[in-house]
């Protein structure tokens, strides 16, 4: 029963694995594309510039916590510097670059413990999908042309 456990994580693994290298492929494609980046670009910052994204700060707001532990809504930064770092003919790796850049500065570096670690880093996950998901719904309701 062990070997069948690592075999079918083993597996998963090896899935989002493949699931990531077609998803470089398509990125890598569409970075390529001087008028889908721009369109893009224009859409993700019509989406700050309207604040469509205030109802996801209002679930990022930790009301009930210290107020001195308050996380500064660390998705949004990370989103604004992935913006802006977003140009035609940005390499992936660059993206990817910039993103562990501000994952190493807001979630690995402060945290103290691997408790506080494990802690920091399913929150930033959480946050991080519900953001990405809002910015997806929005993009696609109001700014589909933003899709190419």
């Amino acid at each position: 029963s062990s070997s069948l456990t690592e075999a079918k994580e083993f597996v998963k693994r090896l899935r989002r694995q493949t699931d990531l290298c077609n998803m470089v492929k398509t990125v890598r494609a569409l970075l390529n594309n001087n008028s889908t980046v721009s369109v893009l670009r224009a859409g993700l910052h019509a989406i700050f510039n309207e604040k469509s994204l205030d109802v996801t700060k209002d679930l990022f707001q930790e009301k009930f916590r210290n107020p001195k532990k308050r996380q500064k809504n660390i998705q949004l930064k990370c989103l604004k510097n992935f913006i802006s770092s977003l140009t035609s003919s940005t390499d992936i790796r660059d993206l990817l670059s910039s993103l562990s850049s501000d994952l190493q500065t807001f979630v690995i570096k402060p945290s103290k413990s691997k408790e506080a670690f494990k802690e920091q880093a399913s929150d930033f996950m959480l946050k991080w999908n519900l953001l990405l998901s809002n910015v997806g719904k929005i993009l696609t309701i109001n700014r589909t042309d933003s899709f190419g």
